[in-house]
């Protein structure tokens, strides 16, 4: 890359934003199957049906299918399992899940018998994960995708000797001055890094992931002839997120700088260990409006359609990072360690989520049952990420069009009424992957942040649910049962020109009990 595209690059977007990439941006995007026990236990398929607090957060025309007033709270407890590369990591947590009240008001109309509004709080993501993993006799070092990135953008000794203040990444600057990449040539313009045909090498890896989305909702609606039920709901989402992350490496028989003399240094056969840590935390709150409605042409047939407005979000990241590097063998006259850290810093910008449409059927079976179905569709090629100033960041818009494309979910749940007072509940859900086949296969580069380079995408997410409710009077209780099995492919570095990527599987099962307890009144 050439000093003035670069120059035009670094005024458009900070290269150390580490939340400006394109996964980043779906991750704070996307929702979990998350709310009311009942409607968690009917696999979310609540669109066409109404009269459940989550539908304020879903198709807001629920709200309009109240007859009565509703208060209730939900709490829940997720036992998380992640195995990456053969180790297990389990991370278990207890979670307020729900409030919420509806407020009914009948109004002696035939045109329009009620009038309600109500509000809710609702856990719409957890991002808690904890993972490692280990590979062994890998076929390239990160040492040398650091290389090969600096080649691909035209980096000088001048470059990073000018320090992070210029034009090289923070990545290349820490990894020449710890000597994991060096000059191949006097020009200083070809870069290599550790590895060579000979060089053996171990890796290790670890993300520590929490943090969450909270959404809350103001919503009115009503019906007009117990035919068309409507709604609309303001949303305000208060999300942070905190993550960990370490790789490393172990390289032995490879070509390292001997530096303990500067003025002699050359060029030896040896060992090297390195290792790069990044912490970040990113805090942001985002508004949002959802629409509705439900139509029942007769009792046992209801359709729904809901519309949801992209979040707007104003973001904060805080990140460090540090690259850490040791060399010895036979053949270095004394073993010596090094150590570059990236201090604090903060940037501001805001991201614009996707807009999501909801579509939904439900058939009603006298008082014996319910069988729904919800479908949603969300273009995550249309998320755009800001400067703090409202200014669109190309080289991320480009990113998301290359590296994202639309996800698909699949809801269907059920509902069968043992008795007047007791039912059993069971659903399914399916989120296809919102990440583009180039990237699966990997086809294209990804741009990563420069304090780390690793990466994380998502593959299908997938839901098994079920439950059971008891009412009594105006006081009900409800229990769910929820199994995730998630499927995500986490990356070393990513693969550039020759040089493959380093890429293991990660796989997360999430058992979640949750209780709800409410009051209609």
């Amino acid at each position: 890359m050439k000093k003035s595209t670069l120059l035009l690059t670094l005024l458009a977007m900070p290269l150390l934003a580490s939340a400006q990439y394109a996964f980043d941006a779906l991750t704070y995007s996307q929702t979990e199957l998350r709310g009311t026990s009942r409607y968690v236990a009917m696999g979310g398929a609540f669109g066409a049906l109404g009269g459940d607090l989550t539908t304020l957060g879903q198709n807001p025309g629920g709200i309009g299918v109240y007859r009565n007033s509703d208060a209730n709270l939900t709490l829940s407890l997720d036992f998380n399992k992640s195995t990456a590369s053969g180790e297990k990591c389990t991370n278990n947590s207890f979670q307020f899940a729900n409030i919420g009240y509806v407020g009914a008001f009948r109004l002696n109309s035939e045109t329009m018998p009620t009038f309600n509004f109500g509000f809710s709080y609702n856990r719409i993501n957890s991002y808690r994960r904890h993972y490692t993993g280990y590979m062994s006799g890998i076929a390239s070092s990160v040492t040398d995708y650091l290389a090969e990135k600096a080649n691909n953008d035209g980096t000088t000794i001048a470059d990073m000797n000018e320090g992070y203040s210029g034009y090289a990444r923070w990545d290349q600057i820490a990894a020449y001055r710890t000597y994991l990449i060096n000059p191949t040539e006097s020009t200083g313009r070809e870069w290599g890094g550790l590895g060579y045909d000979g060089t053996i090498g171990e890796a290790e890896f670890e993300v520590d992931e929490v943090g969450r989305t909270d959404e809350y909702n103001i919503s009115l609606g009503g019906n007009i002839k117990n035919f068309l039920y409507w709604g609309a709901s303001l949303g305000i989402r208060n999300m942070v997120y905190e993550y960990y992350k370490y790789y490393g490496e172990v390289l032995t028989n490879t070509v390292i700088f001997d530096v303990p003399d500067l003025e002699k240094a050359k060029v030896v056969d040896g060992n090297a260990s390195l290792g790069i840590v990044n912490t970040s935390r990113t805090t942001g709150t985002g508004v949002n409006g959802k629409f509705g409605v439900i139509l029942k042409p007769i009792n046992q047939l209801r359709f729904g359609v809901a519309v949801h407005t992209p979040t707007i979000y104003k973001m904060r990241d805080i990140y460090t990072g540090n690259i850490s590097a040791e060399y010895y063998g036979e053949k270095v006259p004394t073993a010596y360690s090094l150590v570059e850290k990236y201090p604090e810093s903060s940037n501001y910008y805001k991201i614009r989520t996707p807009w999501k449409f909801i579509g939904s059927v439900a058939g009603v079976i006298g008082n014996i049952g319910i069988i729904s179905v919800d479908y949603e569709y969300c273009n995550n090629k249309s998320i755009r990420i800001r400067d703090d100033r409202g200014r669109e960041y190309a080289g991320s818009t480009n990113e998301i069009n290359t590296c994202l494309k639309p996800s698909h979910t699949i809801k269907i749940g059920a509902e069968v009424r043992v008795s007047p007072k007791f039912s059993l509940r069971a659903g399914y859900n399916m989120q296809t992957t919102g990440t583009s086949a180039d990237v699966q296969d990997d086809k294209v580069e990804v741009e990563v942040a420069s304090t780390h380079p690793a990466y994380t995408y998502d593959k299908d997410i997938k839901h098994i649910t079920a439950g059971f409710g008891y009412h009594s009077g105006s006081l009900y209780f409800d229990m769910a049962y929820v199994y995730q099995n998630r499927k995500s492919n986490y990356h070393a570095f990513p693969g550039i020109n020759y040089l493959p990527t380093l890429s293991t599987e990660v796989k997360d099962t999430n058992h979640r009990i949750q209780a709800t307890l409410g009051f209609r009144f």
